[in-house]
Order: C-alpha cells, then sequence, then structure tokens
C-alpha cells in the first residue's frame, strides 16, 4: 500500500546545466502576443521505460545518451536553454544567452509495475517531474529498481505549447538515436523549429476587433478579487476510455449532426460536470476548448511558441444535466467555430496589441469566480509517445503532468500507447466532480493500471 500512496522516495544523485552544444551570440527573442496571454505557469511532462533489453545499457549510459543528445538538441531549440527577464515595459522577454538547462539525475527503488498513474499527485508529482527552479526548462532522469527509467520534463507554458514541446521532444529523441555512421543525427531543416515572431505580428492598421473576443478575453486589471475563502481542492486523475465508448459517444452524439469523437467525448464530459452541481439552481458551467492556430495561419507548421486560443460555452448546469447528448455537442462545435478562422487569430493579436503593456488572458482561467465548475479540453492527441524512442526501445507509458493551480480544471485526452484506439485521459477537476464522475461513469472513465498498460 505504501506504493500506491505515494509512500516512496526519489533521491536526486546529481544536478548539473545542459548546454547548447555549439556555443552562440546572445540575444533577444520577444514573445509574441500569443505568448503573452500565457499566464506563468509551467507543464510537466514525462515517459515511462521498460529496463532495456541490452546489458550494455546500463543507467548510466543513458543518462549519458540523454545529455549529450540534449546538448545538440538545444542548438536548434535555443529558446529552452535561455532565461526569462522582465523588460522595461515591465513584459517578459527572452534572453538567449546559452544559460542551459537543470538536469536532475535521481533513483527511487520502487518498480515500474508497482507505480499509481491513476493517482499522479502521489506518485508523480513532486518526485518524477522536476520542479523548475530557473531558466526556461528542467530535466529528470529517475532510475527505478526493476531497471527502466522515467524521463521527465518541466517547461514554461509562455515560451511554448504543446505542439513545440512535441517538436522538441522528437528532435531530442531522434539526436539520441545512434547512427551507422557514429556522427550526431542532424535536424531535417524542413522541421526545424521556427522563431520568427514577425508571423504574428500585430496588423497595421488593426482590423476590427471582434466582441466575441471581448467574452473570451479580459486584461488582469478587470480579473475580479480572488476568493477570500478557501478554494475547493482539485486532484489529477489518469483515466483510460476504451475505444468502443468512444465510439458509443459518437454514436449518441451524432444523431442529428455528424461529430468528432472529441466534440462528442468533451460533450459528454461537459454534461458530467454540469451533472455533479448539487448546491441549488442558477449556477453555470463553462467549458473551454483548446484551439491550435496553426492550421489557420500561414506558414506555421513549424512555428515554436504559443499558437493557441480558447473559445468556451458557458450554459446553466441544469439545462446541461437535461440536454441529449447530441444537443450538447453541437453547443460545443458551435462555439469552438468562432475561433477555428484565420481573422479569430489575427484579431487575437490585435487585441493583446490593444492592451499592451497590461497583460490578457482567457476569461475561462478565471475559474468558476462562485458562478459554478469550469474546465479547459486540450487535445493530446498529437503526443508524439511512439516518438520518443531515446534508443532503448518506445517509452511504456507517457502524459502531461499540469496541476497548474488555476480556479479552472484541465482535461488532456492523449492516444492510448497500445495503439488500440483507446484514450488515456488526464484530468485535473475538482475532487467532488472525480467522484462523481467516477460513482456514475465508472465504465467510462477506468483507472489506468500497470495491467493496462502491459497488455
Amino acid at each position: 500500500m505504501g506504493v500506491e500512496n505515494g509512500e516512496f522516495s526519489v533521491r536526486v544523485t546529481n544536478e548539473e546545466v545542459v548546454a547548447a552544444l555549439v556555443p552562440m551570440q546572445e540575444h533577444w527573442l520577444p514573445l509574441s502576443n500569443l505568448d503573452l496571454l500565457l499566464p506563468p505557469v509551467d507543464v510537466g511532462i514525462f515517459f515511462c521505460y521498460k529496463k532495456p533489453t541490452s546489458t550494455s545499457t546500463t543507467f548510466a549510459s543513458m543518462v549519458v545518451s540523454l545529455k549529450k543528445a540534449l546538448a545538440q538538441a538545444l542548438v536548434t531549440y535555443y529558446a529552452f536553454a535561455g532565461e526569462l527577464v522582465v523588460n522595461s515595459a515591465g513584459e517578459p522577454e527572452l534572453l538567449c544567452n546559452n544559460r542551459g538547462v537543470d538536469f536532475a539525475q535521481a533513483v527511487t527503488d520502487v518498480e515500474l509495475e508497482f507505480l499509481d498513474f491513476y493517482n499522479p499527485d502521489d506518485t508523480i508529482e513532486g518526485k518524477f517531474v522536476p520542479k523548475k527552479k530557473h531558466g526556461v526548462l528542467a530535466v529528470q532522469a529517475t532510475s527505478l529498481k526493476c531497471g527502466g527509467i522515467i524521463v521527465a520534463c518541466t517547461f514554461d507554458h509562455r515560451i511554448a505549447d504543446a505542439y513545440s514541446a512535441n517538436m522538441f521532444l522528437v528532435s531530442w529523441a531522434e539526436m539520441a538515436q545512434p547512427t551507422k555512421s557514429g556522427k550526431p543525427t542532424i535536424i531535417n531543416a524542413a522541421t526545424k523549429p521556427c522563431f520568427r515572431r514577425s508571423l504574428l505580428s500585430p496588423r497595421h492598421p488593426p482590423g476590427s476587433i471582434n466582441p466575441s473576443l471581448h467574452r473570451m478575453y479580459i486584461p488582469i486589471s478587470k480579473l475580479p478579487p480572488p476568493p477570500t475563502t478557501a478554494s475547493a481542492p482539485f486532484l489529477s486523475r489518469i483515466y483510460y476510455v476504451t475505444s468502443e465508448q468512444l465510439h458509443c459517444m459518437q454514436s449518441q452524439a451524432s444523431t442529428n449532426t455528424k461529430h468528432t469523437k472529441l466534440e462528442s467525448f468533451s460533450a459528454f464530459l461537459w454534461k458530467m460536470v454540469a451533472s455533479s452541481v448539487s448546491s441549488g439552481k442558477g449556477f453555470t458551467a463553462k467549458m473551454g476548448i483548446v484551439v491550435d492556430g496553426r492550421k489557420r495561419l500561414n506558414n506555421m507548421s513549424c512555428y515554436f511558441g504559443n499558437v493557441l486560443s480558447i473559445p468556451f460555452g458557458v450554459k446553466l448546469a441544469e439545462e446541461l444535466a437535461e440536454k441529449e447528448l447530441g444537443q450538447v455537442a453541437d453547443e460545443v462545435r458551435d462555439f469552438v467555430a468562432v475561433a477555428a478562422t484565420e481573422e479569430h487569430f489575427l484579431g487575437l493579436i490585435d487585441w493583446v496589441e490593444a492592451h499592451r503593456p497590461v497583460p490578457g488572458v482567457a476569461r475561462i482561467y478565471g475559474g468558476c469566480t462562485g458562478e459554478g465548475p469550469a474546465f479547459v479540453v486540450s487535445s493530446g492527441q498529437r503526443f508524439p509517445q511512439e516518438k520518443v524512442d531515446f534508443g532503448w526501445g518506445k517509452a511504456v507509458f507517457g502524459s502531461y503532468h499540469f496541476p497548474w493551480g488555476g480556479e479552472a480544471g484541465y482535461v488532456m485526452p492523449m492516444a492510448s500507447p497500445l495503439g488500440n484506439g483507446d484514450w488515456v485521459v488526464y484530468m485535473h477537476l475538482l475532487k467532488e466532480q472525480l467522484e462523481f464522475i467516477e460513482s456514475h461513469v465508472a465504465h467510462v472513465f477506468k483507472p489506468l493500471t500497470w495491467d493496462y498498460l502491459n497488455q
């Protein structure tokens, strides 16, 4: 029971700074207007690997390979080796000085099969995912008793979104792969990260700002004061949802209009969270969906930074609970469609410019503010779990870990590492919401276990 409750220790045995292999000229890289919409929060990612089959591959050799490949990857992903500094206007700006990445080596006496992935607050948080103390990125490699390894990192969300982090992780893993020539892997020019902030410059003269943007975003100076009473506790959980359940959701949501799995899943979860409200009538339930603007803007496929918007819907909780799933899915599609255009993102860039230097933030991040529950659904279908192979095999499991500390919840569905059409879902929601979901739809959201991963 000790391991299941997180009652095991992880001991850091070495800490050093890994800088880019090639020295670079110090320079400043401004944050784009879309970067400036992100609050100062850190995002965690971790990958779990079984014991390598090769007897010559030891934890020491794996660490050497990780650090060597990281130094090579930072040459092109130099933003991750810099530092965020407040400029004269009071805004964060990236100093690209090759300060480097804090790299920790650690060891634990727990085996991979005994980790409680369902409850990452106890078994992952503060143990395997490092706390970022300096710079923009921190990395930790932990040796497990079974001979496996967990590689985890934490990055500043103001510098990169999930798409950008995925690009980096894949490149880092490619750098670690042994080559026949023995020479380092060279990143394909077509997939090199692009740091051209001019791609997200405001328009001159600025275009008209759609009223929908004022409903989605707010200057932080106009945010309501934080609640004076202690807020309800948020918990993190990791579940799996079978492909059969996903197909069932999609079928139920598509009685009149064909909906995607993500629309159907989000609608189902919105109904569940709304149904968990038991403190009287008049409460609303808010749900935001993260929209990536790269497909809506030109020449953005390799852009490194944040290109996100978070439209959201707000409905009376009792109405959502009573609606058919297809009706709720229609609501999801309607509010997402507002942000899924080039004009929306161009207008959002102009909106930020009009309010600088006062930073803005997505209203959904303001959370409940006494009105009812709120949460954001992101899409982790591009999570590159099968591509993050550092040379000793593919990860048996990987996940984002984002207990970000805000007033809104966060949900990240990802493809199952089994490749069978299932989803693995990281959920950071209020304790009462998770308890409601587990008591009412336990057949849909099943706790992630080693038995499931080791099929």
